[in-house]
């Protein structure tokens, strides 16, 4: 098993959180300015660690089971999702079901925020059987541009991902390939809050595939960095604790962000919108780790995550 890194479990705690925040329809409304400045670097940053971690150098049949254990999850919560959206009033959801717009959502272009793993799925099949073809033949470069191209092909082409989301992919997948430690790269930095907050003053930088969303999302990890080297103990391990479960979270989140809407008005004294964010996220992270620890326990989890256990244990 992989050692897991403790700094990267923290910026995986801090992206996830975030992403769960800005998935609440009723703070992204509320704070557009802030939805944008985080949707330019947190997603971003997490595929560069994907790619950055993604094991190629397993056999075949231990790395299509890897994918296979990711398509599961996935194609059931966004068939729910798919389904869902086509009845409840879910922003970019489904106007019309039909098996058509299912297939076609589930394989080509997923909807809500499972299109990361979508993704991840593509990019490591795409990562994974360059390296297969490879196979030691051929330089670091020549490997990185014939990944970009296919990564080029299956965006402009056949529309399997979008470009730049697999661009932060293959990011990740060249501080790995020139053996490049991810903490030597990102140089850990409280100045690095500086160049963030003039660079995200303006609001036409916020675009995470600009080279200002390439500055925002290399500052932002950066500054996360020299936070973590700051950090208790206590929070250290609840950080960690929370990053090992990202991909509970990003599975299950979605469920929570959409059913607490009611606590709106319920909450609607605080016109800061910050109580029903901390009670809101609360739910869904409490909620979803919730759901997987049931699994765990009804020993269904073998069916759903391919593993007999998913929830990794708080230390």
């Amino acid at each position: 098993m992989r050692k897991r890194i403790a700094e990267l479990d923290f910026l995986k705690c801090v992206f996830i959180l975030l992403m769960i925040i800005f998935h609440l329809v009723y703070i992204g409304d509320k704070y557009p300015y802030a939805k944008a400045l985080v949707y330019t670097f947190h997603m971003p940053a997490f595929l560069i660690i994907s790619g950055y971690l993604m094991n190629v150098g397993k056999d075949i049949r231990s790395f299509l089971r890897m994918v296979f254990w990711i398509f599961v999850p996935y194609a059931v919560m966004e068939s729910g999702y798919v389904v869902m959206s086509s009845v409840l009033p879910v922003r970019g959801g489904v106007e019309e079901l039909s098996l058509g717009v299912w297939i076609e959502k589930l394989f080509l272009h997923p909807v809500g925020p499972y299109w990361y793993l979508h993704t991840l799925m593509v990019c490591g099949l795409t990562y994974y059987a360059v390296s297969r073809a490879f196979a030691g033949r051929g330089g670091v470069l020549s490997f990185l541009i014939v990944v970009g191209v296919l990564f080029a092909v299956e965006s402009e082409i056949v529309g399997l991902v979008v470009l730049p989301n697999a661009l932060y992919f293959l990011a990740g997948v060249a501080l790995k390939r020139t053996s490049t430690d991810f903490l030597s790269f990102f140089r850990p930095s409280f100045l690095a809050v500086v160049p963030f907050v003039w660079i995200a003053a303006d609001t036409s930088n916020l675009v995470m595939a600009h080279l200002s969303g390439v500055a925002l999302t290399y500052l932002s990890v950066s500054l996360l960095l020299a936070v973590f080297r700051r950090l208790p103990d206590k929070a250290v391990r609840f950080c960690s604790y929370i990053g090992s479960n990202t991909f509970i979270l990003l599975v299950f989140s979605p469920v929570f962000t959409m059913s607490v809407k009611p606590l709106v008005p319920v909450l609607s004294f605080d016109p800061t919108g910050m109580v029903f964010l901390c009670v809101a996220l609360f739910i869904t992270v409490a909620g979803s780790l919730g759901i997987a620890w049931v699994m765990d326990k009804l020993r269904l989890s073998t069916f759903f995550w391919g593993k007999a256990r998913m929830l990794q244990p708080f230390c």
